[in-house]
């Protein structure tokens, strides 16, 4: 991030009340590393107690409870002025085998909070984290904005509806918001909390063990993989730009795709060439249960979100595995 960038980031957050939820997962975790050297107030929500400790200039104060009960947003939104919600069950699997629970858990959070926002009258800026795959089974690339969404599983359908009461409520003027729906997000931070989120990190952590790396059938399906750092800083840009993103969704990628085969051959290589360990890949029958979402070919299409906030993706494919090994083998 240039200085000039980082400037008008930090004069943002300066002085501003944050509430993070679900502060002890993958990107939140990095969000908050991120603004720990800014003088402002970060309210980390989480069930866990105990998080770890930052240090920075930044005050921590931490609030433990579940985002589906109502008074603990009542609690954790008093003063609040930025909101960046993580929070979420983030598996299609365990969605479609519990959708009642995952509405409870995806949809209802958002409910409470907005019409806590509106009781309260107060109008904070509400950045939420959706998905790419909310768009459906993709095979057409790149995708924009502008594709007609067809939620194919109950995990999206729910995230969808979460984005839209967050868009109504953003065109009543009640709260601001905007939306990033992130592509394949790898690097380094805690381990994803759904098993089938977090594959290339999985895959690196295998390579290093020297585990077999698996691909199912030919791997051909397309990804769009991006790093850590380069989504941290999108969610920076969205609230410092509140003015030009509120109300919108953006897809959030680097804008390149890589065959799955390809990528997880690219992790066996790196760790290879970088610390001698060799990981076998090879290619398995897909499970009968496997959803067909998986099945999508995805290129993010960045150009909207690029205008409206000047970010662009920084670090390639091959310089994030690397520093993804690196982390791990500081660990």
């Amino acid at each position: 991030m240039n200085q000039l960038a980082y400037n008008h980031i930090k004069e943002h957050f300066t002085g501003k009340q944050i509430l993070v939820t679900g502060a002890n997962g993958y990107i939140a975790t990095n969000l908050i590393e991120a603004l720990k050297d800014v003088e402002c107030s970060v309210v980390r929500l989480s069930r866990k107690s105990n998080l770890q400790s930052v240090d920075g200039v930044a005050n921590i104060v931490d609030v433990q409870g579940d985002i589906r009960d109502e008074k603990i947003w009542k609690e954790a939104l008093n003063g609040t002025e930025i909101i960046y919600h993580f929070a979420a069950q983030t598996s299609a699997y365990i969605a479609e085998e519990k959708p009642f629970d995952d509405f409870q858990s995806n949809v209802m959070p958002m409910i409470r909070l907005l019409e806590i926002c509106q009781n309260q009258l107060c109008k904070p800026s509400v950045i939420f984290s959706g998905t790419v795959t909310e768009t459906g089974i993709t095979k057409h690339v790149p995708v924009n904005e502008d594709r007609q969404d067809k939620p194919a599983t109950i995990y999206d359908l729910h995230k969808l509806m979460a984005e839209n009461y967050l868009k109504y409520y953003s065109e009543k003027e009640i709260v601001q918001g905007v939306i990033l729906r992130l592509a394949n997000v790898y690097g380094p931070g805690p381990k994803s909390s759904g098993k089938d989120r977090g594959i290339l990190n999985l895959m690196i952590r295998k390579a290093l063990d020297g585990s077999s790396l698996s691909v199912y059938g030919a791997g051909k399906q397309i990804r769009d993989y991006i790093y850590i750092d380069d989504v941290v800083r999108a969610f920076l840009v969205a609230a410092s730009n509140i003015g030009k993103t509120r109300g919108q969704h953006f897809v959030i990628g680097s804008g390149v795709g890589f065959s799955v085969s390809d990528a997880i051959n690219l992790v066996a290589e790196r760790v290879y060439d970088k610390t001698g360990i060799r990981a076998e890949v090879t290619h398995i029958k897909p499970p009968s249960a496997l959803s067909l979402i998986e099945e999508r070919i995805f290129i993010a299409d960045i150009s909207r979100f690029s205008l409206c906030t000047c970010w662009k993706p920084e670090i390639p494919l091959i310089d994030g595995i690397d520093r993804t090994i690196d982390f791990y083998c500081s660990g």
